[in-house]
């Protein structure tokens, strides 16, 4: 046999030892999985249990495995309808909003009779509400109001339908102060966008804008400032009467307007619902 057969002869051999060891270590290894699931012969309230205990514990990565697994190996019954609310309150919690509201809506559309379905309502519109103030925002202010409305509107909006379904729920009342917050943010951003066209001499712009905001947003802060905008803006397109009329409204308002009304002040902090702690 010549070196250059040689050669490719003990390639050969060297190939087919290879796909041997490969093929029996992927086998043995399957003889000893790497990872044991000591969940695999719990009940659904063993389940039940440790996924609320990790939540109460904050550990809401774990939580949300323990409900995704109770859900699967038990499907019907009461412990699979909790675990999928208590899902989508884990991942809120986990910072995941996308999956929470996809839990919350799922739940509203398979219970909508269920006890606590009104939280499910509420949840969502705590997804979408803006976070709360950093310490770092407290020293160095930036005005939110500036930023696009557009998550405070849904966040609004998901409040409204759930304070309209359910006028009695628990969670109303903090729902009610939110949508203040929510409509008193959502005004500014209005009055922005008007102060913005009076600084170009788009005056026509910045007068049906502030008109929006006195129309649309009346008794939130944001009106008084509108009314000045909108007499400013008249006097520039040379509309005297449309300017008197404005400055009456103004004048006529000014022990109505309402202070500014800023959602840290009110102290609300939503924790978890007593109903979806471990019993003791």
């Amino acid at each position: 046999m010549s070196s250059a057969s040689l050669s490719q002869y003990r390639l050969f051999l060297f190939i087919i030892m290879i796909s041997v060891i490969t093929s029996g270590c992927s086998t043995i290894s399957s003889w000893f999985p790497s990872e044991v699931d000591e969940t695999k012969s719990w009940s659904a309230s063993k389940l039940y249990a440790e996924a609320k205990a990790s939540l109460n514990e904050n550990e809401y990565k774990t939580a949300i495995g323990l409900y995704e697994k109770l859900e699967a190996r038990y499907p019907h019954g009461t412990y699979a309808q909790q675990a999928q609310l208590e899902t989508a309150y884990a991942y809120y919690k986990y910072e995941e909003p996308e999956s929470a509201i996809a839990a919350a809506e799922r739940f509203i559309k398979l219970h909508p009779r269920h006890e606590h379905v009104d939280y499910a309502y509420y949840l969502r519109g705590l997804i979408t509400f803006p976070p709360r103030k950093s310490i770092f925002e407290f020293i160095f202010p930036q005005d939110e109001s500036k930023r696009d409305p557009n998550s405070s509107l849904e966040s609004f909006n998901y409040f409204n339908e759930m304070v309209q379904k359910f006028p009695n729920s628990t969670y109303s009342p903090d729902a009610i102060i939110r949508m203040r917050y929510l409509r008193n943010k959502v005004s500014k951003h209005e009055l922005h966008v008007a102060q913005y066209y009076m600084k170009r001499e788009a005056y026509i712009a910045a007068a049906d804008r502030a008109s929006y905001v006195v129309e649309h947003y009346k008794s939130t802060p944001a009106v008084s400032e509108a009314l000045l905008i909108m007499v400013e803006a008249y006097k520039k397109l040379e509309q005297p009467q449309l300017a008197t009329d404005a400055q009456r409204v103004y004048d006529l308002n000014q022990e109505n307007f309402h202070a500014e009304v800023f959602y840290e002040e009110e102290g609300i902090i939503p924790g978890i619902p007593d109903w979806m702690k471990p019993e003791n």
